[in-house]
């Protein structure tokens, strides 16, 4: 069945104009001018085709056809605040669809995960590998990216952008090449892998050094596992966390977000 086109923004001002018999309080609980109320109501009435209201010398008062509306249309009002109630319920939910890359994951935030469940122990984690998914298709909350800037998401960094070079002791002195950090001119790369995970593998297997976000080694930096050999100097691209603008306002984001960033 087709709808009918509903003038719901002249309607919500009926119902004021309505409730306080005047439209200068319509008004003043719209945050419009009485001007502007009287436009929506003649406008209304236009598209209706009836008269709803009209002045006397007591005031202003309903039509027969005015008062005939008022209480179905009050009723919907009321069940479209249900449903927008309904609609933010996710907002409260204590589970959390991520999408992380894989070295990202483990190396710094998987204990940040762990100590904000700590301090919210109902929360669940369902994580996805692949930080470039849909979140439509993925269900996604948030997603964690390597990356210039949030594009047209909207999002936070994680930290500023700055890079290190790395590597274990006693390993040779050969670069280890990945497409995110072009290496300096001249050098020859001797191993070369597809993402920072890899590198970050290499590096810390012996393989040679290399550079890589600081952020993602920071931890195998403090707990011994990688020496820095150069930096942290600035960087192009940082971790950022990202979402589009609906999922980005729930509650539960902004909660995780402020977690992550010590906000």
């Amino acid at each position: 069945m087709k709808r009918t086109h509903l003038p719901l923004n002249a309607l919500r001002v009926y119902d004021a104009a309505a409730r306080h018999l005047s439209f200068t309080r319509a008004a003043d609980e719209l945050a419009v001018t009485p001007a502007a109320v009287g436009q929506q109501i003649r406008a209304l009435e236009d598209h209706l085709g009836t008269v709803l209201f009209r002045r006397t010398s007591k005031g202003l008062e309903l039509t027969p056809e005015g008062c005939a509306g008022l209480d179905a249309l009050r009723e919907g009002f009321l069940k479209f605040e249900e449903s927008v109630q309904a609609m933010q319920a996710g907002q409260a939910s204590d589970s959390y669809t991520i999408a992380a890359p894989r070295e990202f994951y483990a190396q710094w935030l998987a204990p940040r995960l762990a100590a904000f469940r700590k301090e919210n122990p109902e929360t669940r984690y369902h994580l996805v590998e692949d930080e470039n998914a849909d979140f439509t298709e993925a269900n996604l909350d948030v997603a964690i990216r390597l990356v210039d800037g949030p594009g047209d998401l909207n999002g936070v960094e994680l930290a500023p952008a700055k890079r290190v070079v790395v590597s274990t002791d006693g390993a040779p002195d050969d670069w280890i090449d990945w497409p995110g950090a072009p290496l300096p001119d001249g050098a020859a790369p001797t191993v070369e892998v597809g993402n920072a995970g890899q590198a970050l593998s290499s590096a810390m297997a012996g393989m040679g050094k290399a550079i890589l976000p600081y952020l993602l080694v920071s931890e195998a930096v403090d707990a011994g596992r990688l020496d820095i050999l150069e930096g942290p100097d600035e960087g192009r691209r940082a971790y950022w966390m990202v979402a589009p603008a609906p999922q980005w306002r729930q509650k539960k984001v902004k909660s995780l977000v402020e977690f992550l960033t010590g906000g």
